[in-house]
This record gives structure tokens, C-alpha cells and sequence, in this order.
């Protein structure tokens, strides 16, 4: 019973694909065929009423993923009424289109939908076959081929949503990621501000003036904190209990206050080996803000790392990094071919979109004439 109502209960997937040209290409298709049988297939008796059931019925593939049980019922109940006027089940093989619509239903629509409109197709077979125009070899191939469409509209349906939780995982987890750069950036900030209090409060009765250069310093550490923490609020994190915030581990307290990657960590990335890495920072990557720093130092080690593993004969890997005045662009290409997986499949290349967008950036990837190139954007304000 629980097994039955989680298929009724089944809610349609997001966003199916809007209606586009080949949409229509498909109706045109699907019509053409049915003059070429009314030309073709003189002996059929009765060709003009199926060529006419063809024409108004064709029309409904254009609303298949967004009602596809409205289609599915039109469809195979209109067919009805020209099969009794001629006696027989239509002939065309032009009728085939149903078929579309039948593994439309299964893969666009809710689960009710799936119920309801089997039951209306199985139904047409079924009244077909008591009429005496299906025999019960026909009814036994139907009933394998549209079982065969409709397993091929569950795959393909379960496979996307798959798909689509894997993706929504990777978003959570680059998320997460970053949140942890900044959350350990602030950490290492106030750390600083903590450690410049003390020293104020000891010297300040010996050394005013140092004194007040300490006061300075907690400031600007101060400033950069808040502006980490202001990007830090666009991201959601779990909270967990790490070693060291329970006083117990000091030593992994002290690792956890040290602060993360920085622009400047993208020369690192240089290697002379093959293929070789190339670093090239223009600019002063001491104006560029921590959390944007680091993203651009992990986007451009995740690139760098799919060139080496996807470009096929690659021999030089090229990063490129340009401080602007409120932005930083990065640019990663190879001289490889195109890459044994395509970009836009790639996981890790969401999470380096997802990371763009968190900092009010963006990341392009694709191919270009010599291999593949990853170029991002990323804003910045004040100082580091």
C-alpha cells in the first residue's frame, strides 16, 4: 500500500524543457509521414480519415512535458472515434507519435498522472482488442512495446533527478567549503586582535605609544574581519564541533586560526613539469580581500587539476591572474584537445560556478581553438 501511494504522491520533475523548434520540426515530421502513406499506400481504405486524425492529433506533442496527461487522454481517445467509423485500429505507422506521448507521461508528469493516463491507455488497447480489431498476439506486442516506453520514461526520469541531487550535493558541499575559508580567515583576524590587545594592555602603562600603535593595528584587523563576515553571512554552513573548541587540542586550535589560501598562493601552482603550469600575476594581490583571494587560488587549482587529468596531449597549462581596480579576473587554458568529459557534466566544475556566484562573481568554461579555458570574475572591495 505505502508502495502505491509514494507513486501517487510522485511530483512531476522541475523544470521541464519549454517548448522549442524541434517541437515543432517533430509535428512537421509527423504530418509529412502521414501524406507520404496516403500517397504511398493507395490500398488502405479509409487513408484520408487516418491522414485528418493525424493533422489534429500531431499538435498535442507540442504540450507533451507540460500536460502530458491532458496529451496522453486527447490523443488516445480522439484516435477512438475514427477507428469506429472505419472498423478496424488505425493503420499508419505515422500513428506511431502516440508512442511519444505515451513516454512523455512517464517522464514529465506526477504520479497520479502516470496512474491515470496507463489506465486510459491500456484501456484503448483493451476496447480495441474487444472490438476485434487487436488480436491477442497485437495485444501482447503492444503491451510490450508500451511497457518498453514506459520503462524508458522512468529511467531516463529517475536518471535526471540523479543527476540533480548529485549537482544540489556538490552546491552544498562547495558551500560549505567556503564557509569554512571564511570562517577561519575571521578566525585568524580576531586571533590577531586578540593577541595586539594583550600586548596593548601590558605596555600601555610603560608605552603609551605603543599602546596606541596596537589600538591601530586591532582597527584594521578589526575592519578586515567585518568585511570577511559580511561575505560570510551569504552562506549557509552546518554547524559542527571541531577538536581544539573544546579547549582539549590547542595545537589544532592554533591550525584552525592560520589563515587560508590567498591570491598570492596561485604562483605555487607553477611546475615545471609536463604539462608545465605557467603563472602569470598581474597587479597588487594585497588589495584583493581574503575570501575573494582564496576562491581564486581554488579555482584555479581545480582547473589546473582538470587540465592535467582531462586534456588529452596537453603540454602547457597558462593561468593567468589580473588584479583590476574593484575586480580580479583569472584565466586558465591548456593546448590539449577536448576533454575526455564534457565541462558542463563536470561536478567540480559547479562547485567553481557555485563558488563564483557566492562572491557576486561569474565563471565561463568550454573549448576554444586550442584546448579548453576556464576564465572568472570575481569583485572586491577595500583592502585585504
Amino acid at each position: 500500500m505505502s508502495a502505491i501511494r509514494s507513486v501517487w504522491d510522485e511530483p512531476r520533475p522541475a523544470d521541464p524543457p519549454v517548448r522549442v523548434w524541434r517541437d515543432w520540426v517533430l509535428v512537421a515530421i509527423v504530418v509529412a509521414g502521414a501524406m507520404i502513406e496516403v500517397v504511398t499506400r493507395p490500398d488502405v481504405q479509409g487513408r484520408w480519415l487516418e491522414l485528418a486524425t493525424v493533422v489534429v492529433l500531431a499538435p498535442t506533442l507540442l504540450w507533451r512535458r507540460t500536460h502530458p496527461l491532458t496529451t496522453v487522454v486527447v490523443a488516445f481517445v480522439a484516435s477512438t472515434a475514427p477507428a469506429l467509423v472505419l472498423g478496424r485500429d488505425l493503420a499508419f505507422a505515422s500513428n506511431v507519435f502516440m508512442l511519444v506521448l505515451a513516454y512523455a507521461l512517464f517522464r514529465w508528469g506526477t504520479g497520479r498522472a502516470m496512474v491515470l493516463g496507463a489506465v486510459v491507455i491500456l484501456a484503448k488497447m483493451g476496447t480495441n482488442a474487444a472490438l476485434g480489431f487487436l488480436t491477442l498476439a497485437d495485444v501482447g506486442v503492444g503491451c510490450l512495446i508500451l511497457g518498453s516506453t514506459f520503462a524508458l520514461g522512468l529511467a531516463l526520469r529517475y536518471r535526471s533527478g540523479a543527476r540533480r541531487r548529485e549537482r544540489e550535493q556538490v552546491v552544498l558541499l562547495e558551500r560549505e567549503r567556503l564557509a569554512r575559508d571564511l570562517h577561519d580567515v575571521v578566525g585568524h583576524h580576531i586571533s590577531a586582535v586578540a593577541v595586539r590587545a594583550q600586548a596593548g594592555l601590558a605596555v600601555s602603562q610603560t608605552d603609551p605609544g605603543a599602546a596606541v600603535d596596537a589600538l591601530r593595528v586591532i582597527e584594521e584587523q578589526a575592519s578586515r574581519a567585518l568585511a570577511e563576515m559580511r561575505t560570510l553571512v551569504r552562506v549557509l554552513r552546518s554547524d559542527e564541533l571541531r577538536p581544539g573548541e573544546d579547549g582539549g587540542d590547542r595545537a589544532h586550535e592554533a591550525d584552525e586560526l592560520a589563515p587560508g589560501p590567498t591570491l598570492a598562493d596561485v604562483e605555487r601552482l607553477a611546475d615545471a613539469t609536463v604539462p608545465r603550469v605557467e603563472v602569470d600575476l598581474e597587479g597588487d594581490s594585497t588589495r584583493v580581500s581574503a575570501a575573494v583571494g582564496g576562491a581564486v587560488q581554488r579555482i584555479a587549482q581545480e582547473s589546473v587539476t582538470n587540465a592535467r587529468r582531462h586534456a588529452r596531449g596537453a603540454t602547457r597549462i597558462a593561468v593567468r591572474v589580473t588584479v583590476g581596480e574593484t575586480s580580479v579576473r583569472l584565466r586558465v587554458s591548456d593546448d590539449g584537445g577536448a576533454p575526455d568529459a564534457p565541462g558542463d557534466g563536470g561536478y567540480g566544475l559547479a562547485g567553481m560556478r557555485e563558488r563564483a556566484a557566492l562572491l557576486g562573481g561569474t565563471l565561463d568554461a568550454g573549448p576554444d581553438a586550442a584546448g579548453w579555458t576556464v576564465e572568472a570574475m570575481l569583485p572586491f572591495s577595500g583592502a585585504a
